[in-house]
């Protein structure tokens, strides 16, 4: 029997109807400019109301749109807010809701990694929840292997990571804000120190920095051993879309590719 991990921020973060969550993320989506180049094996993205970040989501899932129908599979890391989690969990659940359908869990993989179930941990967390609408729009077909943590060894996320890792039909997405409610100028001058250190492949992040450093540090551990790149693909705050500048929140989209492909693009 299934079991279902309900929406907890559908009509807060994003839209709540069918038709209008579709319309958003499609419009979101529709209005990146193409660029040609391989599909990203990884991305990072923010994870903020649709209203604040949702361009800045858009620029990295516009990235794979292409490749949508052969990714199969998608490795989501995001922190627990509301939980204190040491490591990884997974929701305990079989399905992932959102108003565009549910999303199938792929249990066998959590459970091939040993990752253990909580899910008071993910039922009102919304870093996970907010990258699967645009999921469901790009790769249709995708299971999901949702973790969420709050504090973990570099090391020990990316051999989590490394063992997920699989082939061109998984896609790693790593959700994460940056800077947190500081004046507009000082915050994009920490996010841009924080975007230098994870392009240089740094993997020393704290939550300070980024609410999602466990799955950054993580996912900068395994690229530094698989000689990934790493590309810058925005670089935005709540105070360059729809909020104050008085104090801002900071997100970027960044997409980490194998070296080999990165020479041929």
């Amino acid at each position: 029997m299934d079991t279902i991990r309900a929406a907890a921020v559908a009509g807060t973060f994003y839209p709540g109807s069918a038709s209008e969550l579709t319309a958003t993320v499609d419009h979101l989506l529709d209005a990146v400019a193409v660029v040609d180049g391989p599909c990203p094996k990884a991305l990072i993205v923010p994870h903020a109301g649709y209203i604040y970040s949702g361009p800045i989501a858009a620029s990295a899932f516009a990235r794979v749109r292409p490749y949508g129908d052969r990714i199969t599979r998608v490795v989501l890391v995001g922190p627990a807010h509301r939980v204190f989690v040491p490591g990884l969990v997974s929701p305990g659940a079989t399905k992932l809701a959102t108003p565009l359908g549910t999303l199938s869990v792929d249990t066998a993989a959590l459970a091939s990694a040993g990752i253990e179930p909580n899910a008071a941990a993910h039922a009102r967390e919304h870093s996970l929840e907010v990258e699967l609408p645009f999921i469901q729009r790009v790769a249709p077909e995708a299971q999901i292997i949702p973790l969420a943590g709050t504090r973990a060894d570099a090391a020990d996320v990316g051999r989590v990571l490394e063992q997920l890792w699989g082939g061109p039909e998984t896609l790693i997405v790593i959700s994460t804000d940056l800077s947190h409610y500081l004046p507009y100028a000082e915050g994009r001058a920490i996010d841009q120190d924080t975007c230098n250190k994870i392009v240089a492949g740094e993997p020393v992040l704290e939550r300070e920095r980024a609410c999602g450093s466990i799955g950054i540090n993580g996912l900068t551990w395994v690229a530094r051993r698989k000689q990934l790149r790493i590309e810058l693909l925005d670089l935005r705050s709540s105070g360059d879309t729809a909020g104050s500048r008085d104090e801002v929140v900071g997100y970027r989209p960044t997409a980490r590719g194998a070296a080999s492909a990165a020479r041929r693009s």
